[in-house]
């Protein structure tokens, strides 16, 4: 493992216990350092990336497409199949909020095949249509909702597996239909409360 990658891991388990308020011992305490909203949203999104990533191609990918075992589906308990990747990434954002509010994510774009992940604030829009014309940029801002303050990150979803442009592709309700690999298909929106 590099340098850089062990870096990355370690920024996002800090910023991961900073927002848990816990010690790696599962005790709460208050946190010795506080750390930044970009650090703390670059650190989750490497997390989440890397997850997704793996589980697409070392699971959808390999078990549909390679070795054709089982597929995946928007109805995957009905079909007994795998679920999509953005569901796998929605049930984990659905289970963190759960458990914290020191940080929400979702999973948005502007092409969206299910209408609920289409950007809905002002902020969101502009995110999703800088990382689409800036390959490699993310995009940070400062808003307020619902009379709270909120540093803003959005990241590039990239489509990382063949699965990942058939099924997009090929969807019956998508508005996009010529999606490659590498290609921006959304961004992930990771929202932290500041006071």
């Amino acid at each position: 493992m590099n340098i850089k990658r062990i870096a990355t891991l370690a920024g996002a388990a800090a910023a991961l216990a900073l927002a848990s308020g816990c010690s790696s011992g599962g005790e709460a305490e208050a946190p010795a350092a506080s750390i930044d909203p970009q650090t703390f949203t670059d650190s989750l999104f490497a997390v989440m990336s890397s997850d997704r990533a793996v589980y697409t191609q070392k699971v959808v990918n390999r078990l549909q497409n390679d070795e054709k075992v089982i597929k995946a589906s928007e109805h995957f308990e009905d079909d007994k199949a795998l679920p999509l990747p953005a569901q796998m990434f929605r049930f984990g954002s659905e289970m963190v909020s759960e458990k914290t509010d020191k940080f929400s994510y979702q999973l948005l774009s502007l092409w969206p095949i299910n209408k609920q992940n289409a950007p809905k604030t002002d902020v969101e829009k502009k995110g999703l249509e800088f990382i689409s014309a800036n390959p490699g940029q993310n995009f940070y801002a400062d808003e307020e909702l619902g009379g709270k303050k909120y540093f803003t990150a959005v990241y590039a979803d990239k489509a990382v597996a063949p699965a990942c442009v058939t099924c997009h592709n090929g969807h019956k309700d998508t508005p996009k239909k010529d999606f490659k690999i590498g290609d921006t298909m959304g961004g992930v929106v990771i929202r932290v409360p500041v006071s």
